[in-house]
């Protein structure tokens, strides 16, 4: 389970707090002298760190149990680098921080409260040098970050009493405040944008060292559309042809060099031994400072600061390139290493695996679609961009048809997506999400199902959105009609009625109009048919009809989405549309497993469809 960051500290009679460990989160299945004791990533610890393997064998106990592994610096703080750097260190204390349980005695224990939890974990670690009980208090979270900065330690953990544990997910009920660090630095350059973002990627950085500049790293981080404009504007005065450092720096982008007089405010995690900022962040320009004092001097912070994200995010190394095969026709893959998703450490090798996984499952949802291509080539914090041309570059086997589009009077070069190759190569360009036309080349004017879209603002629940798809489920059922329903992967929910490509697009919009007027009139406390949120108010649910019109596109049924969690588009049966229900309980890590269980529960969207004149009938009668 993973926790979401927040800014600051608050008290709450119904949260804990723990210390939050400089260390390697790490699970340990423990069976009476059996261990398995792994990563998030399932990387073996039990080579790495044998002595807290070799204690955890000696535990007299069936769990499994989730913890901190740290080493302690002279201080007798936790510190990453020391733990990093492990070999080098094992005459220093190491310890395995338990902090919950999944299992005991061969029951699932998940779905306790986590204050039970904890009690009963309590109880079962017993006084250990190495094995420890990571306690906490209760309500006190403001008091207990103080006391932790005064320490110069990580940061704080929060955690809602009555969380359950949900394997795998980020969730609100889990949080984490950082203790972070600001550093004056000089801007020596900048490196060329990459994807979809203008002007700069990234600023290089340096402080002085002597009569030397120093290069301390670079970041890309804390910029908007607006102050990437203005930093790169106020830049090009000061362009240079040569370094302005001794040393030779390397970046993973072409540089271009300014003098090195202007001053800016970075947040930063750590100081790397060799001196580089770890996780560095503009804040803004310090106009007041000079760079004569923008010295190593000035980084006050100790090795045991916070580290954003844990260490198997960034050992993945993203320049790694794979080459496909399927059949004849072969795909390469470049960077797979990349980190797609930050907060879950997914990479684009991982959003490569998932479709290939789900092929058989997915494609039967995008062959003879046009594709509208929404690419996120920089990961899911990237805007990302739609592409509708496939473009000079698109590959032999990749089949492609042209659309004229009526609005802009231009001839589309749409990609096909028919077979696996060409999945892959769709996935290569950074589409995390697959966006398929509701028509196929058959017949683009006839689309195969009808969508109606439960579209909820920020204020709305999920719970809100449950009942809204019941209420249009029943008024299809009264009309006759079948209906199928599947999570957006977002906020919303999506119901699909088969239309087996015999009405026109403005046929099919008329019904979901008229159904979705109908579900709205049984719910007007929350539910709205205006599509301005400025009109609708910020409390209404919009029951979108009008994704059925031609060219419109939407994340296609088993398509990952560019969210945190990399939560999938997952369909339902109806008995799971109910309380309780949450579109992250569906992700990349867990709908292999589910559809090979349930199979394809959506199959029938592509069917003969409904008796558009009957349905009509029965709801008008």
């Amino acid at each position: 389970m993973l926790a979401k960051e927040i800014q600051d500290p608050f008290d709450d009679k119904d949260w804990i707090f723990e210390i939050k460990w400089d260390g390697y989160r790490a699970i340990a299945e423990v069976d009476n002298g059996k261990v398995k004791l792994y990563s998030r990533n399932g990387i073996t610890f039990e080579y790495s760190y044998p002595l807290v393997f070799s204690e955890l064998k000696k535990m007299k106990l069936q769990a499994v149990l989730d913890g901190e592994i740290v080493v302690l610096n002279d201080e007798g703080q936790p510190e990453f680098q020391l733990l990093q750097h492990y070999d080098a260190n094992r005459h220093r204390p190491i310890q395995y921080y338990v902090f919950d349980l999944l299992s005991l005695n061969g029951k699932n224990t998940c779905g306790l409260p986590l204050v039970e939890r904890k009690k009963i974990l309590s109880g079962i670690i017993k006084k250990n040098d190495v094995i420890k009980y990571s306690d906490h208090i209760v309500g006190e979270g403001i008091h207990f970050f103080e006391a932790v900065k005064e320490k110069d330690m990580e940061g704080v953990m929060a955690k809602k009493s009555s969380s359950k544990y949900y394997i795998g997910r980020r969730t609100n009920e889990w949080l984490k405040v950082k203790h972070n660090k600001t550093q004056e630095a000089i801007i020596a350059g900048y490196t060329e944008p990459a994807g979809s973002r203008k002007y700069f990627g990234s600023l290089v950085l340096g402080i002085r060292e002597g009569k030397k500049l120093k290069y301390i790293g670079h970041t890309g981080s804390g910029f908007n559309q607006s102050t990437l404009k203005e930093m790169y504007e106020m830049l090009q005065p000061l362009v240079q042809k040569n370094s302005p450092f001794s040393e030779k720096v390397k970046t993973n982008m072409p540089v271009t060099w300014v003098k090195a007089t202007l001053v800016c405010e970075i947040k930063f995690t750590e100081v790397t031994n060799d001196g580089m900022l770890r996780h560095p962040i503009f804040l803004h320009l310090r106009e007041d400072k000079s760079t004569k004092e923008v010295t190593m001097a000035n980084i006050k912070t100790k090795k045991s600061d916070v580290k954003k994200i844990e260490k198997a995010v960034y050992d993945k190394d993203s320049s790694v390139d794979k080459e496909f095969s399927f059949g004849k026709i072969k795909v390469k893959a470049t960077n797979m290493g990349k980190v797609y998703f930050p907060e879950d450490g997914i990479t684009k090798g991982d959003v490569i695996n998932y479709y290939i996984a789900m092929s058989d499952y997915i494609l039967p949802y995008l062959k003879g679609r046009p594709e509208s291509l929404l690419r996120n080539p920089n990961g899911i914090h990237d805007k990302g961009f739609f592409q509708k041309d496939a473009g000079e570059d698109a590959p032999s086997f990749v089949k492609r048809q042209i659309v004229h589009s009526v609005s802009n009077n231009k001839d589309i070069d749409y990609i096909i997506c028919d077979n696996q190759p060409t999945l892959t190569y769709l996935n290569n360009l950074g589409c995390i999400e697959l966006n398929p036309w509701h028509s196929t080349v058959e017949d683009l004017d006839k689309p195969s199902y009808l969508i109606i879209d439960i579209d909820p603002s920020d204020k709305n629940t999920f719970e809100q959105v449950v009942e809204a798809a019941n209420v249009v489920k029943q008024v299809l059922d009264k009309a006759g009609a079948s209906s199928y329903c599947k999570t957006s992967g977002s906020s919303g929910l999506h119901i699909y009625v088969p239309t087996g490509k015999k009405y026109t697009y403005d046929q099919v919009k008329d019904f979901a109009l008229l159904v979705c007027t109908m579900a709205s009139e049984e719910l007007p406390g929350f539910t709205t048919l205006e599509r301005n949120l400025r009109k609708r108010g910020n409390k209404h649910i919009y029951m979108d009809y009008l994704q059925n019109s031609k060219g419109q596109t939407i994340a296609s049924v088993y398509s990952l989405r560019p969210k945190p969690g990399a939560t999938v588009s997952t369909p339902l049966l109806w008995n799971e549309v109910k309380v309780g229900l949450s579109p992250r309980d569906f992700h990349i890590n867990n709908i292999v497993k589910r559809v090979k269980k349930v199979g394809d529960i959506f199959s029938n969207v592509l069917g003969k469809g409904i008796d558009l004149n009957k349905c009509f009938k029965r709801l008008k009668g």
